[in-house]
């Protein structure tokens, strides 16, 4: 069985993705893996639904399994974010599928080559020494080595690199399946045919028809869930900011260069966290960093936590297929980082986010969901 993998966050699952998923089987792959953020996404932001939802939405458009990327992978730089899944999905897909504005395999992984390069980290440090931020600095970087740096300029096609260099890294033997990725990513224009997870979580959130922009098993399954936004969880992301000791802040990941010590003096003096965001970033730190940041602050993760690959990936839902898929891993040796180990210290933190995931719907759900939750099967 040829077995195609997917990183991705289905936020929601979109018309796009639909088409994604159907053109892996055109493509020949025989079963679909889709490695699936949780409760939490890169960006730094809860899921507007919950990762159970999500996880069965992948399932009615094509996938056959689907896992749970790790929260510490999934609030992870792109580069950390690329790896992980890499790295728990190499020893058992026998490719990679992923969007990219430039579908051009081969400049993608021209990019990719030399950013492992040896003389590629000091050509960067000369750029960030200017002042830059750091996709600046690479693209100038990058730019001084010969190389098209406007490849970078677009989100899928930073991500498409990142698989690149860690399918090359960690020396896996997924090959890369690129898709060109139509549209504007973050457009908040809804387009029916390419249509952005921005556009219509913005239309999910006023109240606007929606429905058209997701595959009609989609709409029908997340009309009526719980909305969760990062403005809803606003009170207890400044409770905890405002509690936290400076060995708490120091230890958060994306804090280097006295950047912790910032954010820490702007939690401490801002009444909002669009306040406390405002006064952090700079031409230099992102806002996505400072984002992911104080995340990281709330669910109680450090950089230790992040840089730790974690020690499996759940199961959310499968089919009979994705039971050949598991059954493929265990012969492969990859099975035991497939499905949660009772009693690792890794459970604490999947519960601990989970419980705190609630406290962003829009009407706050109880604690104690990772007991309930059970993972969806469908014949």
């Amino acid at each position: 069985m040829r077995t195609v993998g997917i990183i991705c966050e289905y936020n929601p699952l979109h018309r796009g993705h639909e088409k994604q998923l159907r053109l892996v089987r055109e493509l020949g792959g025989q079963g679909i893996v889709c490695l699936m953020s949780g409760n939490f996404v890169q960006r730094g932001a809860p899921a507007i639904v919950d990762k159970s939802l999500r996880a069965e939405a992948a399932l009615a458009c094509g996938a056959d399994l689907v896992l749970e990327l790790p929260v510490t992978a999934a609030l992870s730089s792109a580069e950390g974010f690329a790896r992980e899944g890499v790295r728990l999905l190499g020893s058992f897909c026998d490719d990679l599928c992923f969007g990219a504005e430039t579908a051009d395999e081969n400049a993608l992984m021209a990019i990719a080559q030399t950013l492992l390069r040896e003389d590629f980290s000091p050509a960067l440090h000369q750029q960030l020494d200017k002042g830059l931020s750091f996709p600046a600095a690479r693209a100038k970087a990058l730019d001084a080595m010969g190389l098209d740096a406007s490849i970078l300029n677009t989100p899928n096609n930073i991500l498409g690199v990142e698989y690149c260099k860690a399918m090359l890294s960690l020396g896996c033997q997924m090959k890369p399946m690129v898709i060109r990725r139509n549209g504007d990513y973050h457009a908040l224009e809804a387009d029916a045919q390419n249509p952005s997870a921005t556009a219509i979580r913005q239309r999910m959130l006023s109240g606007e028809s929606w429905d058209l922009l997701v595959p009609a098993g989609v709409g029908a399954l997340l009309q009526g869930a719980s909305l969760h936004t990062l403005e809803a969880g606003q009170r207890a992301i400044l409770g905890r900011l405002r509690t936290m000791t400076d060995d708490e802040f120091e230890a958060l990941p994306y804090g280097s260069e006295g950047l912790w010590r910032k954010l820490m003096h702007e939690s401490r003096r801002q009444a909002s966290l669009e306040d406390i965001v405002t006064a952090v970033k700079s031409k230099r730190y992102t806002r996505t960093r400072i984002d992911r940041m104080i995340l990281c602050a709330f669910l109680g993760l450090n950089k230790v936590h992040l840089q730790t690959p974690a020690p499996y990936a759940r199961v959310l839902a499968l089919n009979n297929t994705g039971r050949e898929i598991l059954k493929k891993a265990r012969q492969s040796g990859s099975y035991p980082n497939i499905g949660e180990k009772l009693g690792d210290p890794y459970e604490a933190i999947e519960r601990r986010t989970d419980d705190l995931y609630g406290l962003f719907a829009q009407q706050p759900t109880p604690a104690g969901i990772t007991d309930q939750r059970r993972v969806i099967y469908i014949q």
